[in-house]
């Protein structure tokens, strides 16, 4: 038997006007006039955006969902090059305390971050690994400002293959020494669904030592082997996690886009899946992407009743028997 929670990503269909990834273009920056008053509009648009994630957060307590991935767009331009002088941090301290002050009260919500695709650590160009330093940086802060452990918070993709998918691994073990320490202890790899396979993301893991995080969409479009005879290896890279194990789960959209996330969740397929792994671990967190945010984890839940080997524990939580 083994327990199941169910999360979804950054912003719901349900709750209106509520979005955590309002935004500033660097060129609108540059048409304001006066720079101290554009980055005030910056930091009013930041400081909405994290309230708008206490929102979020209230809105999956009242639901009973324990697991919810922040959007990482919650400060716009934050590393830009043009704005490296500016504290962010400073300005957003009082929400950021506002979302520790709650997050306190539930201890068993798990929030984390997917940093966007352009933070690549096998990059070859030195620029690229320096921002991709200060993003990760900036999901740092901003967790320690919500009271979270850092901690393997943070999953990323292993990046480009650069026309040698054997020497972009090696690259991104060659960079991983460039990676400050505090900041190294917050990654998970994910496998994904055109270059790096469980194989090659279960190298990265166990040599450098931190937690996969399997995409079962992603390896039924880009595997060499099945899953199911690598499920160990992937439990094993979180024996020293803090945190319960894992998982991202999506369905195509279509055979012709099938790399493309669906609105919804198809229900056999998880559950097929669900039947393979149950007694593995004790605990399995699902981190659910697909269009339809909240409503597709509802709607899941609706689905997943009809299964008798479902034993509910609340509205996002259940055993697999």
């Amino acid at each position: 038997m083994t327990m199941i929670r169910l999360g979804y990503v950054a912003m719901s269909v349900h709750l209106k006007n509520c979005s955590p990834s309002q935004t500033m273009t660097y060129a609108q920056f540059t048409k304001m006039k006066n720079r101290t008053a554009a980055i005030h509009k910056l930091e009013r648009i930041a400081i909405s955006n994290l309230n708008n994630c206490l929102r979020l957060l209230k809105h999956n307590a009242g639901n009973n969902i324990h697991f919810f991935r922040f959007s990482s767009k919650l400060i716009p331009l934050a590393n830009h090059e043009e704005l490296l002088d500016w504290n962010y941090m400073k300005a957003i301290k009082e929400p950021l305390i506002k979302i520790k002050n709650f997050l306190e009260k539930q201890s068993d919500m798990r929030v984390d971050f997917h940093p966007d695709h352009f933070v690549l650590f096998n990059s070859p160009k030195v620029e690229i690994l320096n921002n991709s330093i200060r993003t990760l940086a900036m999901h740092e802060a901003l967790l320690k400002g919500m009271g979270q452990n850092p901690t393997h918070r943070c999953v990323i993709h292993i990046g480009g293959g650069y026309d040698d998918k054997e020497k972009a691994l090696e690259q991104f073990i060659n960079n991983w020494g460039y990676i400050p320490p505090s900041l190294a202890k917050m990654i998970m790899l994910e496998n994904d669904d055109n270059v790096f396979n469980i194989n090659d993301t279960l190298y990265l893991c166990e040599k450098i030592g931190i937690p996969m995080v399997f995409d079962l969409h992603h390896h039924e479009a880009n595997h060499e082997s099945d899953w199911e005879s690598q499920w160990e290896r992937i439990i094993a890279t979180w024996d020293q996690s803090p945190l319960p194990m894992k998982i991202h789960i999506s369905s195509p959209k279509s055979e012709k886009q099938f790399k493309a996330h669906a609105d919804y969740i198809d229900d056999f397929a998880f559950i097929t899946f669900l039947r393979k792994i149950k007694g593995s671990i004790k605990q399995l967190d699902c981190m659910i992407e697909a269009k339809k945010k909240d409503e597709s984890l509802f709607q899941l839940v609706r689905e997943l009743k009809k299964y008798d080997d479902i034993e509910w524990i609340d509205e996002s939580s259940f055993y697999i028997r």
